[in-house]
């Protein structure tokens, strides 16, 4: 079965730098679409990140642009999140997902669009 395991979180000072991590298994990886979204208490899942097949078209969320970068290893079947100068309202649960299709030019931002979730891995920022 298709298994989306994410890691790399944890608590850091407002300003500080994490990278996350989403190993897939069980699908063609390369062959899709990958997005990060997160999950802040008391607030529905948010789009964060697109990165398509093949790397050929990214996207973020205006909250992020400018200092969280996606990118992905398709000889190690995983996707990254960089994530720089993190604000306190970065603060939330942070899940990689796996795309039904392989390159979108809309609807990306849509959990719809994704048909495999990892856990999700909680990332802190303190002030």
């Amino acid at each position: 079965q298709v298994q989306l395991v994410e890691s790399g979180g944890g608590l850091v000072q407002a300003g500080g730098s994490l990278t996350l991590s989403c190993a897939v298994s069980g699908r063609t990886f390369s062959n899709y679409a990958m997005g990060w979204f997160r999950q802040a208490p008391g607030k529905e899942r948010e789009f964060v990140a697109y990165i398509s097949w093949g790397g050929l078209a990214r996207y973020y969320a205006d909250s992020v642009k400018g200092r969280f970068t996606v990118s992905r290893d398709d000889a190690k079947n995983t996707v990254y999140l960089q994530m720089n100068s993190l604000k306190p309202e970065d603060t939330a649960v942070y899940y990689c997902a796996s795309a039904i299709g392989r390159y979108y030019t809309s609807g990306y931002a849509s959990t719809h669009q994704y048909d495999y979730w990892g856990q999700g891995t909680q990332v802190t920022v303190s002030s």
